[in-house]
Order: structure tokens, then sequence, then C-alpha cells
């Protein structure tokens, strides 16, 4: 009680004294991946947070280019996932994909594969960052990986669901084929 007295007070010293309109509506819940401080750059070369896309339901997943199967087909069950929604749901969620190798997947890397995989919606966003937020962002989502002496990546898929506040509301790890459960969860989510 006393601890949530003090976070009243001081929103509302903040937006007296800043001049900032809805702190309090602002804050993000504590189990949010948009907490993350890690800065993007996306296919575009345009610098954004993962909390530039609070607002709506996101899926999002990590990936490398050079990778010769998984990667692909991953890119696959996800576009395959997002097409068993009506054009409605689909324009109320947003896709995100993050690259693990940030030395190879340069923005016009990203912007190639955008184009190449049709990508081209507003709703989906390929991306990269340092090393060491990918190594963050991997933790947090559940997804292992490590790099390989060939240049490589061993890593897991996942494809995470987070909700319009970032939290994450389930996952997938059904790579080829559309996950029912999870294009359910999809659903509900959005409504």
């Amino acid at each position: 009680m006393k601890r949530r007295l003090l976070s009243l007070i001081f929103c509302a010293m903040l937006t007296a004294v800043l001049g900032m309109n809805n702190v309090c509506a602002q804050a993000l819940p504590g189990n949010s991946v948009y907490q993350l401080p890690i800065q993007l750059t996306d296919q575009d070369g345009q610098a954004l947070r993962l909390a530039d896309k609070r607002g709506q339901p996101v899926i999002i997943s990590m990936f490398y280019n050079s990778c010769q199967f998984v990667c692909p087909m991953l890119i696959d069950t996800l576009q395959a996932t997002v097409a068993g929604l009506s054009d409605e749901q689909r324009d109320r969620l947003s896709m995100v994909l993050v690259s693990f190798d940030p030395a190879r997947d340069t923005v016009a890397v990203l912007k190639s594969i955008q184009a190449a995989r049709q990508l081209t919606s507003p709703s989906w966003t390929l991306a990269r960052t340092d090393t060491r937020a990918v190594r963050k962002l991997a933790a947090t989502l559940g997804i292992q990986y490590r790099l390989l002496e060939s240049g490589d990546y061993n890593h897991s898929t996942s494809l995470v669901l987070l909700d319009a506040q970032g939290r994450i509301v389930g996952n997938t790890n059904v790579l080829g084929e559309v996950d029912p459960k999870f294009l359910a969860l999809i659903q509900k989510t959005l409504r």
C-alpha cells in the first residue's frame, strides 16, 4: 500500500513538474520484453527500440540470413501463420525478426531479405543490433544460440507472441506448418 502511494505521488510530481502527461499510464509492466534497453536498426536503416512496437500484439523471433535451412523455414512458418489470419487481424499485428548475426546482416542485407521474401507490408520489421543486445534478447525470448567456427549459428527456433504491452503470451517451436494452437492464441490475443 505504501509503495503504491509513493508511486502515485511520484507520477503526480513528474506530471506537474515536467509536464509529462500520462506518465503513470505509460509505465510498462515489469515482465515486459519492452523493458530491455535494446537499440535496433531496421531494414530501412531507421533506429528503433522494442518498445516502439508497444500498442499491438507482436510476433517476434530471431534468425540470420546465411542460414540455409532452419531460418528460411522459420520465415515460411511465420508467413503461413499470418496468412491464417483475417485482413483485419493482420492489420493489428506486427512481426519482428532480429538477426543473430550483426556482423554480416547489414541494413542492405536485411532490405534484400525483405524484398526477396516479400515481407513488405509495414507490419514486418527485420532488424539488427549489437552482439550484447542479441544475447539479452535471445535469453529473454528463451532462444538459445551459439556461434560455430564456420560462422554459422547453432540455434533453437521459436515464434514468440507478445501482447500489446510486450508481455510474452506464448510461443511455438513448430516449423514447416502452422501450429493451430499458436494461431488460436494469436487470434485470442487480438480480440
